[in-house]
């Protein structure tokens, strides 16, 4: 006989306490919460709009050190200021953001270490103002367009979760300790990162270059 309850169990709704309700409206059951969580409710924010500043803890950068494929991450934080010129508008946050990373080199898995920052413009809004097309219609792209807002859920954005989304987009490909090379390598020329990596053919040109 079938054992329902083996095959349907219950769902686990312990994250709820995490998260709190919206409106009556428990939203922690739909989504597991992001390693490094700084909700932000949009609704809340005034005409000077707001400015905070987030830094991960160290269960946080352990977590994120997990999704990312990192040996460490020592330090990950935000300046952040959030304005909202339009009432029921999109929301735009800028970050300055700054990081210490401990990454694996490619060549030979030691660490590498790197201290990254930058600033990032972000706009989001609500869900209902973007809209997906119907299925099966053709849409045309613009590559020179900016990309879309993202959206804003239960009223709120995830501002620990963008500045996370920003380091991951800053890391190394394809870290390397200084001097590594690989053995098809000439001496001399180790890349630093995915931008001056020898590639075989740029090997075969140098070879070319010697005869």
């Amino acid at each position: 006989m079938w054992n329902l309850a083996t095959m349907f169990p219950a769902p686990d709704f312990r994250l709820a306490s995490s998260f709190g309700n919206i409106r009556g409206l428990d939203v922690a059951a739909s989504a597991p919460r992001a390693e490094f969580s700084r909700l932000v409710e949009v609704d809340r924010l005034g005409e000077d709009g707001l400015r905070l500043s987030i830094l991960a803890d160290e269960a946080e950068r352990q977590a994120l050190a997990r999704r990312f494929g990192l040996i460490a991450l020592d330090e990950l934080r935000a300046d952040i200021e959030v304005s909202r010129p339009i009432a029921g508008g999109p929301v735009r946050a800028v970050l300055d953001w700054q990081a210490r990373v401990v990454q694996s080199c490619v060549v030979t898995l030691e660490p590498v270490p790197a201290s990254l920052a930058d600033r990032a413009v972000l706009l989001y809004a609500e869900e209902a103002q973007g809209e997906l097309a119907p299925a099966g219609t053709e849409l045309e792209l613009d590559l020179a367009e900016e990309d879309p807002p993202d959206p804003i859920v239960g009223g709120r954005i995830d501002l620990g979760e963008a500045a996370a989304e920003q380091l991951a987009l800053a890391l190394d490909p394809y870290p390397r300790r200084p001097g590594a090379r690989l053995p098809s390598e000439p001496a001399g020329e180790e890349g630093s990162g995915a931008g001056d990596r020898a590639t075989p053919f740029s090997v075969l040109a140098k070879l070319k270059e010697k005869k």
